[in-house]
């Protein structure tokens, strides 16, 4: 913790003691519009239409990962289908069984469509590029 507070000391405006989660959310400025996403991808050599082939054994590591913690930990994980379950409603229900201790609580696991850039093919010209 410390390293983090030594490392962004002048970004950060206060330190909390005494905490139960934390998180952390950011952005990749460069690939937050269509063609910073294309450039990375090109650098990359990874084909706009090759995308989500490429990204599938990255995805699966992170879902055997949360497997091996889950089973560590005794849990299920558990499936989100619809936007529309309230996490904190649902852990409510969790922690009322198990009880208030320490520890991993639950894992959900989700599907979130990316509705930002969606492969695109000119057949004029030839060119893949994302489109919004």
């Amino acid at each position: 913790m410390m390293e983090l507070v030594k490392r962004l000391g002048k970004r950060i405006v206060g330190v909390l003691s005494c905490f139960d989660r934390i998180v952390l959310t950011g952005t990749i400025p460069e690939i937050r519009y269509a063609g910073g996403m294309e450039k990375r991808l090109r650098g990359a050599g990874i084909r706009l239409f090759d995308f989500v082939r490429w990204a599938k054994p990255l995805n699966e590591e992170i879902r055997e990962n949360a497997k091996r913690v889950a089973k560590k930990n005794g849990l299920k994980i558990q499936h989100l289908r619809t936007r529309k379950n309230r996490k904190e409603k649902l852990l409510k229900k969790v922690i009322k069984k198990r009880g208030e201790h320490p520890g991993l609580v639950h894992i959900f696991s989700a599907m979130e469509s990316c509705r930002t850039y969606k492969p695109w093919y000119d057949q004029g010209s030839g060119e893949t590029a994302p489109r919004r």
